[in-house]
């Protein structure tokens, strides 16, 4: 027996802001839970995402975070439109040299977009 990964939670400050944020990014539909909570769902099936509020302060570098892949390989037009979505460029020591780009959504938390399919 083994365990397959469901979802990606992410604990954010502004439910609402990052819902919309991560629906646009990913294509995703949103389903707002009666607690407060935001359950956003991937067209065709795969990895979810759960949105949960805290007042937790994030500090330093995201330790786990998820990297996409760009559907139609486009990754400099892929980029400008998550900037315009409200992500921000993030530095995580990376030296350039690097298959992938590192961005952060309006909550600062790190995600990678890859420059191939892995």
């Amino acid at each position: 027996m083994v365990s397959r990964f469901a979802q990606w939670t992410l604990d954010v400050h502004d439910v609402e802001q990052m819902a919309e944020f991560w629906s646009a990014a990913l294509g995703y539909r949103i389903d707002r839970g009666e607690d407060g909570t935001v359950h956003l769902w991937p067209p065709e099936g795969g990895l979810s995402v759960w949105l949960q509020r805290t007042d937790a302060p994030k500090t330093g570098k995201n330790r786990d975070h998820p990297d996409l892949v760009v559907a139609d390989g486009d990754v400099d037009a892929e980029v400008a439109r998550l900037l315009a979505l409200g992500a921000k460029r993030a530095d995580v020591g990376q030296n350039g040299d690097e298959g992938f780009t590192v961005l952060a959504d309006p909550e600062g938390n790190e995600f990678c977009l890859l420059h191939r399919r892995a």
